[in-house]
C-alpha cells in the first residue's frame, strides 16, 4: 500500500482546516484554539499545531493530509508537518488580496523545505469579491506551468480536484 502524504498551508483563514475538514474519513484530529486576539476575530479559532485527516483512495493507496496553522507566529510547525510530504497545497484566500504577499512567502518557504511538487488552491471561489484565478497567478507572482485551481473548501468536489491534480504529480514524480 502506498501512503502520501500532503501538506496543506496557506495563510490565516484560508480555509486550510475545513478543506481537510470535508474529505476526511476520519474525525479530522484538529489544534484548533480560541483566538484571543481582537485584531484577528475573523473567525473564532486558529489551528495552533496541526489538523490531521485522511482519506482512503482505494486498497492501494491512502492520502495523509496535514493542515499547518496559519498565523506566523506558528510557523515554525511548517518544517516540522513538510518532513517526508510527497506534495503540498498553498491555500489562498481570493477574497482576501492582503494576504496574497504572505500567501507567496508560504510557497516559497515550503519550496526550499523540499522540492516535491505542489499547486496552489484559489478558495472562496464562490464569494463575492473573489479575484479571478488569472489576477491571482498575476499577484502571486506564479509562473504558467504552476497549477492554480479554484477552489471551495467546503465543496467536496472541488476539494477531491484540487488532491487529485496534486496527486497526479506526485505519482507523475514517482515513477
Amino acid at each position: 500500500m502506498l501512503t502520501v502524504k500532503m501538506v496543506v498551508t496557506g495563510p490565516f483563514n484560508a480555509g486550510k482546516t475545513e478543506f481537510i475538514q470535508t474529505v476526511s474519513e476520519i474525525d479530522v484530529v484538529s489544534t484548533e484554539r480560541k483566538i484571543s486576539s481582537e485584531a484577528e476575530r475573523v473567525k473564532e479559532t486558529t489551528t495552533v499545531a496541526m489538523d490531521f485527516g485522511r482519506i482512503t483512495v482505494d486498497e492501494e493507496l491512502v492520502l495523509y493530509l496535514f493542515g499547518t496553522p496559519g498565523q506566523k507566529r506558528f510557523d515554525f510547525m511548517w518544517e516540522i508537518l513538510s518532513e517526508g510530504m510527497l506534495g503540498f497545497i498553498v491555500m489562498v484566500d481570493s477574497t482576501a488580496p492582503e494576504t496574497f504577499r504572505e500567501a507567496r512567502n508560504i510557497l516559497e518557504a515550503f519550496r526550499t523545505f523540499s522540492p516535491t511538487p505542489y499547486v496552489v488552491a484559489a478558495s472562496k471561489q464562490d464569494k463575492e469579491g473573489a479575484w479571478d484565478l488569472e489576477d491571482i497567478r498575476i499577484a502571486l507572482r506564479l509562473d504558467d506551468e504552476d497549477k492554480l485551481l479554484p477552489c471551495v473548501a467546503v465543496d467536496k468536489e472541488a476539494v477531491k480536484n484540487v488532491l487529485l491534480e496534486l496527486l497526479d504529480s506526485i505519482l507523475k514524480e514517482l515513477g
